[in-house]
């Protein structure tokens, strides 16, 4: 029987942006910073022989090349991230890691310790 389960891995980057198609004056169009914390959800069966769905140390790897691109850097200057939202952020992320991680089943970006925004591959 196989089972199958979620697992969940979550990294921190702090990064500056503006928000560039916001209503003039409001506060986000102004260069500002967030302590962003993200976290990787992955379905999937675990492997009879590991006893695992994936290696955490993959996950790492693959978002290692995110980390580095994100961490201390204006998002605004990454390409495809030029209108940085949460909303855009996890769309991004999950296009990045998907194919480096095929059971990634759900991208959550924490933009402050109370709003978040989560991205499960659907198109609308």
């Amino acid at each position: 029987m196989d089972v199958i389960v979620e697992l969940k891995k979550q990294f921190i980057f702090e990064a500056a942006h503006r928000l560039p198609h916001v209503p003039a004056g409001h506060k986000c169009a102004r260069v500002h910073g967030h302590s962003y914390r993200v976290e990787l959800g992955l379905r999937g069966p675990v492997d009879g022989q590991t006893g695992w769905l994936v290696d955490f140390a993959l996950i790492d790897d693959a978002w290692s090349v995110l980390q580095r691109r994100f961490d201390h850097h204006m998002l605004n200057e990454v390409e495809g991230l030029q209108n940085p939202t949460c909303e855009n952020l996890c769309g991004y992320i999950w296009t990045e890691l998907k194919p480096r991680i095929p059971q990634l089943c759900a991208v959550t970006v924490w933009e402050t310790a109370d709003s978040c925004c989560t991205y499960r591959g659907e198109m609308g």
